[in-house]
C-alpha cells in the first residue's frame, strides 16, 4: 500500500513553481535515470531549439516508464530538472505542471548546469513510490 503526505509549513519559503515543499511516502521506490529529449522511434534528438517541446518529449519519457512500472504522475514524490539555462525556468515550468495537480506535486528541485547529455535544453529525473 502506498502512503503519500504533502509537507507544508510557513518556517519554509513557499515553492516557486508546480512543486510541494516536502513528500512523505511510504512503499516500493522507482528511481528513473534522468531523460532528455529522445524520440524513441528515431533515437534522436528532437527539438534542438525549443526548450518547451524538448520538455514535453522528456515528461512523454518518464510517463513511458512510470507506465511500464504500472504507476503514474500521482505517485511522483521527487523530480529533478537540470537546465542548460535558467532564462528557461518558466517555459519548462508551463509544460511541467500539465503534468501535476499544484496540491499534490511533488518534491523539486531546479538547476542550471554547464551542459547536458548530447547539448539538450532540459533533463529531468524522477522518484516514485510504487
Amino acid at each position: 500500500m502506498i502512503t503519500r503526505k504533502i509537507i507544508k509549513t510557513d518556517k519554509a519559503p513557499e515553492p516557486v513553481g508546480p512543486y510541494n515543499q516536502a513528500i512523505a511516502a511510504t512503499g516500493q521506490m522507482l528511481f528513473i535515470s534522468g531523460q532528455i529529449a529522445i524520440d524513441t522511434k528515431t533515437n534522436q534528438i528532437v527539438y534542438r531549439e525549443d526548450v518547451s517541446k524538448q520538455t514535453e518529449q522528456v515528461m512523454a519519457n518518464l510517463e513511458a516508464i512510470l507506465t511500464e512500472a504500472n504507476t503514474n504522475w500521482s505517485n511522483v514524490v521527487k523530480t529533478t530538472v537540470y537546465l542548460k539555462n535558467m532564462d528557461d525556468f518558466a517555459t519548462v515550468n508551463n509544460v511541467y505542471a500539465k503534468y501535476f495537480d499544484p496540491e499534490n506535486a511533488p518534491a523539486r528541485a531546479c538547476v542550471e548546469v554547464a551542459r547536458l547529455p548530447k547539448d539538450v535544453l532540459v533533463e529531468i529525473d524522477c522518484i516514485a513510490v510504487i
